[in-house]
């Protein structure tokens, strides 16, 4: 037992958890890009490849991965790609909209919206009222159209591009259009999503979309629901992980644990918190288990105390500067490497520290390269946020 007579969960524990939970071990591979969203909560949407690689790693059938990804997200909606935690755009199911929105967005919304409004006061650009008619004519410019790029938008409705002057003076000086401020505003606020690319599916340009039609909820009982869900798929977390993940203040953190009934165990960090009723040891899988997740992948990013899966000698090859993750290789959920993709379409990967991992983990690893390789095709994927050990890997 731990501290206080809580239950100790060891790092071997989480990581069995993790491998589970986290659709990672070839018996718990999901069969459709839902499943995969639905167990883990949230896959980071920013690079819209990684969104395709984190759903691919975890179908049962990665064959599938484009068409299914893409018939989820553009084609029957029950994937949304929208603004969520901590600011940053993601991918989760769309019956999760109302929760996201009102747990972590309507604060960042508000924010947002009072910074343009300055911004473009400063700047002695037109006010508020102006603002709000040119929203609503290209919100019902996009209800038209279903989905449009900003430019499109802006056919329809000319005011989106006008531009002001945005830090008048300063280093940073620049000059703002009113169309790429205003539609994240509508992003963060819920009344906009990301809509399908205008290439292929690692395209970076998108078409927005509506949101889709969701209730108010009240935040206090948002936020309940999202840490209980996040804690059933990525619990133990600690107060420190829960702030991180959700972008929330600690005292919110702390009503929602205890809106939830959340149970305190003991882990090597300190007090860690599992949904009521998941305190008790877990079996782990069957057998040993690789993977090769990708850049900003959820499970790599999913804490912010790493030591129990991530070694921190391996960190500075893995990470940028602004503590973004690139690909990563993990055995038995550990983090032991990278991989990336050369010109010639070649996955190939590289312990870092040169730990000698034994034959049935190389074959094992290897086998994960293949089967990326074999839905990936010919397909050339490049990180939007490189790190050393993939831009090193891919050359």
């Amino acid at each position: 037992m731990g501290d206080g007579g809580r239950r100790h969960i060891e790092a071997a524990e989480r990581r069995d958890r993790l491998a589970l939970r986290q659709r990672l071990v070839g018996a718990a591979r999901a069969g459709s890009p839902e499943e995969v969203a639905g167990s883990l909560v949230a896959l980071h949407g920013t690079d819209p490849a990684a969104v395709h690689l984190a759903v691919g790693a975890r179908l049962a059938d990665a064959a599938k991965t484009v068409g299914e990804t893409e018939r989820a997200l553009y084609e029957d909606g029950t994937l949304v790609r929208m603004h969520g935690m901590r600011h940053t755009v993601f991918v989760f199911p769309t019956e999760l909209t109302a929760v996201v929105h009102a747990s972590t967005g309507r604060t960042v919304a508000a924010r947002e919206r009072a910074r343009l409004l300055k911004n473009m006061a400063e700047a002695g650009a037109p006010d508020a009222a102006w603002l709000t008619e040119v929203e609503e004519s290209a919100l019902a410019a996009l209800a038209r159209r279903g989905q449009a790029t900003a430019a499109e938008l802006a056919r329809d409705e000319p005011r989106l591009k006008e531009q002001f002057v945005y830090a008048a003076g300063k280093s940073y000086e620049g000059v703002h259009t009113v169309s790429g401020r205003l539609l994240k505003v509508l992003g963060v606020e819920g009344k906009v999503v990301r809509g399908r690319p205008l290439g292929s599916w690692t395209s970076s340009q998108f078409r927005w979309a509506p949101a889709p039609e969701h209730p108010e909820l009240d935040p206090g009982e948002a936020q309940a629901e999202l840490l209980r869900r996040w804690l059933a798929a990525c619990g133990p977390a600690t107060e420190d992980d829960l702030k991180w993940w959700t972008g929330w203040r600690v005292t919110e953190v702390r009503r929602a644990l205890t809106a939830i009934g959340a149970e305190a165990v003991s882990l090597d960090e300190g007090t860690g918190y599992v949904v009521a009723g998941d305190a008790g040891p877990v079996a782990g899988p069957a057998e040993p288990w690789a993977a090769l997740l990708p850049a900003l992948d959820p499970t790599a990013m999913g804490w912010q105390q790493r030591d129990w899966y991530l070694a921190p000698e391996l960190r500075p090859m893995l990470f940028d500067r602004s503590g973004n993750v690139g690909p990563t290789v993990w055995w038995n959920g550990r983090v032991i490497g990278g991989w990336a993709q050369r010109a010639d379409g070649e996955i190939v990967w590289r312990l870092p520290a040169g730990e000698d991992i034994g034959r049935d983990a190389e074959t094992a690893i290897g086998a994960e390269a293949e089967r990326l390789s074999s839905w990936v095709g010919t397909t050339r994927i490049t990180p939007r946020f490189r790190t050393p050990l993939e831009r090193e890997l891919s050359a």
